[in-house]
């Protein structure tokens, strides 16, 4: 027997068991587009990994020759070409901050969903009260954490972002462990 839907309901039609299908749906779109963007991160670590090695390689050969203005342009190009790569790498990092945002995102949507398609526990305050705990010990960024709380806190998500960028500009500096 068929479950009705949003297209065909009948008296068994649930709002509830629609938002739980929507949920899945944006936590498997999310878990997708991570494996696959894991694949190309992978390709560019592998690729940034030989070039930094070929770098070197240049580098050394280039050490061995005889003095010349030549030389010193060349050793001049890898070190400048060194420092590119090496600041592309620490830029790679963000992904790696993206990808745990994103696991955190997909989630809390699937515990959503198990709260959501329980009666028992979807009125229960205590089980919403616990599920919010258990999203926010997840984090280990103090940015997740500072917009987790502005958003239970009422505030507006426009809000909650400026606080965090708020937050971001002060820190500039600092590097965000996680």
């Amino acid at each position: 027997m068929s479950h009705s839907n949003s297209k065909k309901p009948d008296l068994d039609w649930s709002q509830v068991r629609e938002t739980i299908k929507l949920l899945n749906l944006s936590a498997a779109q999310v878990d997708v587009i991570l494996l696959e963007s894991e694949l190309s991160v992978n390709t560019l670590t592998e690729s940034f990994t030989d070039i930094v090695e070929s770098m070197q390689t240049i580098n050394n050969h280039l050490i061995s020759l005889e003095a010349s203005g030549t030389k010193d342009e060349a050793l001049e190009c890898c070190s400048e070409t060194n420092a590119k790569i090496q600041a592309a790498i620490i830029a790679f990092q963000f992904y790696d901050r993206m990808q745990q945002c994103l696991q955190h995102v997909t989630s809390n949507l699937r515990g959503l969903s198990k709260l959501v398609e329980n009666p028992e526990r979807l009125y229960n305050p205590n089980q919403w009260h616990e599920f919010q705990n258990q999203i926010r010990s997840r984090y280990t960024m103090e940015s997740e954490k500072m917009m987790f709380d502005a958003i239970l806190q009422g505030k507006s998500v426009d809000d909650a972002i400026a606080e965090k960028n708020a937050l971001g500009h002060k820190k500039s500096d600092d590097i965000e462990l996680f």
